[in-house]
């Protein structure tokens, strides 16, 4: 036993000042092989039900974690040989405070983009509409997320902008959608008839579903006219613009035909003379 301590405890030299144990760098291998085996645990749990596509992704940003976690371990073996780190620690510091501030938001792309292959808010091929802006999710990087917008361009996303700001996904729910096209009559219209007239238009458009059906909602007395909204359920949330304007032009035609109108908003102007 002596022996073996004896053994563990010779030093070897690393410049003049610098001596580590043989024990210390056992220690250093051991506490390397155990965070190895955690880290490859964890990387499974989480990667068990990710895409190969995105656990390659977790994959290459969790190995930067790793080599974090193995400098921190190399340098508390230091310490603990008695190899002073203070400078060491201190311009270490500095740096990755001018780094950190560089690149604060790069990080948090980083971050917010293994957050979302985490919990899989978001998807290839989801209808999503953010920041005004509407388009088809083509792909989700670790720092960008590329989308397809109904102008068939493409906007790159930065990836915390899906955690700074309100995110609609379409069709993450379902593919079928719920769609709604508003309209005002003057007053005095036959509010039956207008009824009538967009369910008319609602199923003579191809694009629209025949189940769930069209539904007519009369909202409210407006200043002007008598507001209507006309509900429609839609296969490909992507494209219903184009279904909707199908809608616009024969719900113009029906209300032209019927002599239903949509008035221009109305004022009342007095004119006083003193």
């Amino acid at each position: 036993m002596d022996a073996v301590n004896t053994f563990l405890n010779i030093s070897i030299p690393f410049g003049t000042d610098v001596h580590i144990s043989i024990k210390s760098i056992l220690l250093t291998v051991l506490l390397f092989f155990i965070a190895s085996m955690v880290l490859r645990a964890i990387r499974k749990i989480v990667t068990r039900k990710l895409s190969d596509d995105d656990s390659l992704k977790f994959i290459n940003f969790f190995a930067y974690i790793k080599y974090f976690i193995f400098l921190i371990i190399f340098l508390v073996t230091l310490n603990n040989s008695g190899v002073e780190i203070t400078a060491i620690l201190t311009g270490a510091a500095a740096l990755m405070i001018g780094v950190g501030l560089a690149l604060q938001t790069l990080f948090q792309d980083i971050i917010s983009g293994v957050l979302i292959l985490v919990d899989q808010s978001l998807q290839v091929n989801d209808v999503i509409e953010l920041e005004g802006k509407t388009g088809k999710v083509i792909s989700v990087n670790l720092r960008t997320t590329r989308m397809l917008t109904t102008s068939n361009k493409i906007l790159i996303i930065p990836n915390h902008l899906f955690l700074t700001n309100t995110l609609y996904n379409w069709t993450q729910n379902e593919v079928v959608v719920r769609e709604m096209v508003k309209v005002g009559v003057a007053y005095g219209s036959d509010v039956a008839l207008v009824r009538d007239l967009l369910l008319e238009a609602a199923n003579s458009v191809d694009s629209v579903l025949k189940n769930p059906a069209p539904t007519v909602l009369f909202t409210e007395f407006g200043d002007s006219s008598l507001n209507f909204q006309l509900a429609v359920s839609l296969k490909d949330s992507f494209i219903a613009r184009m279904p909707k304007s199908e809608l616009h032009f024969k719900i113009d035609e029906l209300f032209r035909k019927h002599n239903i109108t949509i008035p221009f908003p109305q004022r009342d102007v007095h004119i006083y003379k003193h």
